[in-house]
């Protein structure tokens, strides 16, 4: 991919948080990166020159850009460290120390240890987050140790050695922290419910700790403690607000695939996010490009299959929008609600800026392509028999009755034709009757693309109503044209779109590009419209005067705005100067008509 396809994945990415991913020539990943806002992040390495030699190497070498949409800075953090880990891309020298985030672990043994740790060993122990800030774990290590006195010794506390009296009790027991198991001071029954008690503040359950706490906090405030009182107020309120669930990491939601689908006319999208201990460690977006109109539950049902099959994936459950048939091993879920359908609607807005950033690159690289699908959509949308490449849209103008006009104005392809577009000054018409106007325009348009012999639209769109439909329709039958030509009129108020001979209009989805360009086709034909409209009214109020000096008529005046190129100039032109133009007699009675005073 050379840079001209960089500047276009450049212009095309999402002002959102997120990872980046950049890989070289051989499709190698290179550099993972996280951002506030990708667009300005990445952009920032291609639009300025680095003064650190490794960085300009880096963009030197950077083929291909991805990137994974999240939803908040946090999950964008917590991505680009699972993705680091992955894949140990060349120059993330930040973290080839295998820094991780921390976890806090309830360690497998007699007398369990609760502690801090950034290893995740799979020997049987309990591991809670991971989580992204220290300050976080210290808070919650915290509030547990305050609550549950517990050993920090590493002593084996084999029954044995307890009996033997092997170990002496710390400092920590003298403190109150510690109950003093290494001498059996405390039973391992006693102990095990406050470690109970301890995995349900960690997994979020505060209650049981927190009514303990209000407990606790009023025995010392009746005891007039207030000092101690008003500190485990404060661990209390921080309790309350800590946060424990994450969109990206989620203890509870482990080896799971996620898909989903976007599709239009002639693609489909589908996203994947593979989970691993509750944490994002690959997302991929398929496009498919349709063959026989095939539904999203078809389409979903091969890319799982093809998408599974490439990154090996052995996962066992899967959750989808949709219920599908994959077999009896695999478990498919379609999520309703809670942490399972946030990390669904992730997927899908994945899948969903995939599919802008490839139209919009599709759009600069192959307009060709783009064509074709707007005009299918189109097609499809306004249930038309042919694409309307070629599409005509009237308007009429005329403000306060005076000057009627109306407009015409061609889009080909989706884009206007501005060298197509006519005005119309009524002729047959007395006063404001937009219905009259309308079929002596739509008439005189097509009556002469016929003795002309050029090509007639597909699609005619009127700016009206039903009445301005029907007029139009009227035209059409007189020159033979009903059933040749598609028309539809556009309400102005909800934009409905009537057709001949239905009483229901239909309504489009206000998002949808069809709907886009035929506002753009009525937004340019009322501009236009309105322009000439304007114009016939400034040149009438310029010529009124002159027209009403006496002895000067037409040609004269006429003579004078080509020489002149305003009344006004006119009105302040010497006697010479308009000898010069109209001779000495007219000459004088234009100037006497302004001069008076």
């Amino acid at each position: 991919m050379g840079k001209s396809a960089i500047d276009i994945q450049l212009k095309t990415l999402p002002n959102l948080p997120g990872v980046y991913q950049y890989y070289d020539a051989d499709g190698k990943i290179i550099y993972v990166g996280k951002a506030k806002d990708l667009k300005k992040r990445v952009s920032s390495y291609f639009n300025k020159t680095h003064d650190d030699g490794k960085t300009r190497i880096l963009v030197r070498k950077i083929a291909n850009i991805k990137h994974i949409v999240v939803a908040t800075e946090t999950d964008a953090l917590l991505l680009e460290n699972n993705l680091i880990k992955k894949y140990k891309p060349r120059y993330n020298v930040l973290l080839k120390d295998d820094k991780s985030y921390p976890w806090i672990c309830i360690k497998k043994e007699r007398f369990p240890r609760v502690f801090q740790t950034r290893r995740f060993i799979k020997d049987g122990s309990s591991y809670f987050g991971p989580y992204t800030s220290g300050r976080t774990v210290h808070t919650l290590l915290g509030l547990i140790r305050g609550l549950y006195p517990l050993r920090t010794c590493n002593y084996d506390l084999a029954p044995e050695k307890i009996e033997a009296g092997k170990y002496k009790v710390c400092l920590e027991y003298h403190l109150g922290n510690c109950k003093g198991a290494c001498e059996g001071h405390e039973t391992e029954a006693e102990y095990d419910q406050n470690i109970k008690a301890i995995r349900q503040i960690l997994k979020g359950n505060f209650k049981d700790s927190l009514h303990k706490f209000k407990l606790q906090m009023k025995d010392l405030s009746d005891a007039m403690h207030f000092e101690e009182a008003q500190k485990i107020k404060e661990k209390i309120e921080i309790l309350e607000n800590y946060q424990a669930k994450s969109t990206v990491v989620n203890p509870k939601i482990s080896n799971v695939d996620v898909f989903s689908i976007v599709s239009d006319e002639s693609y489909g999208y589908i996203n994947f996010l593979q989970l691993s201990y509750g944490s994002i460690i690959r997302s991929h977006t398929l496009e498919l490009k349709k063959k026989l109109q095939e539904t999203d539950q078809e389409l979903l049902e091969l890319a799982i299959v093809e998408i599974r099959q490439r990154f090996n994936s052995r996962s066992k459950e899967i959750y989808t929008p949709m219920q599908l048939d994959l077999g009896p091993d695999i478990k498919v879920t379609v999520p309703k609600l809670g942490d399972k359908k946030r990390i669904l609607d992730l997927s899908e807005r994945n899948a969903k800026y995939f599919r802008l950033d490839q139209l919009k690159q599709i759009k600069i690289v192959d307009p060709d392509r783009h064509v074709k699908r707007i005009m299918a959509q189109m097609k499809a949308d306004l249930r038309l028999t042919e694409e309307p490449r070629h599409i005509e849209c009237f308007d009429n103008s005329n403000i306060q009755g005076s000057h009627p006009v109306a407009a015409c104005v061609v889009f080909r392809n989706g884009k206007p034709s501005k060298k197509d577009y006519r005005h119309f000054n009524i002729k047959t018409v007395d006063g404001p009757d937009d219905f009259a106007s309308m079929e002596e325009v739509v008439y005189r348009r097509y009556k002469r693309m016929l003795d002309e012999e050029q090509p007639l639209p597909q699609l005619i769109i009127i700016d009206g109503g039903k009445g301005q439909l029907s007029s139009a329709l009227k035209s059409l039958k007189k020159l033979d044209l009903i059933g040749k030509i598609a028309i539809i009129g556009i309400a102005k108020r909800l934009e409905e779109l009537f057709y001949p001979n239905d009483p229901i209009p239909l309504y489009l989805d206000k998002k949808s590009e069809t709907l886009k360009i035929i506002q753009q086709l009525r937004n340019e034909a009322h501009r236009f419209g309105i322009e000439h409209h304007r114009n016939k009214r400034s040149k009438s109020a310029l010529n009124t005067e002159l027209e009403t000096i006496p002895g000067i008529g037409e040609k004269t005046v006429i003579d004078l705005l080509k020489y002149f190129k305003s009344a006004k100039r006119v009105s302040f032109a010497k006697i010479d100067e308009l000898e010069d133009v109209v001779g000495v007699s007219k000459a004088k009675k234009i100037y006497n008509h302004y001069n008076k005073n």
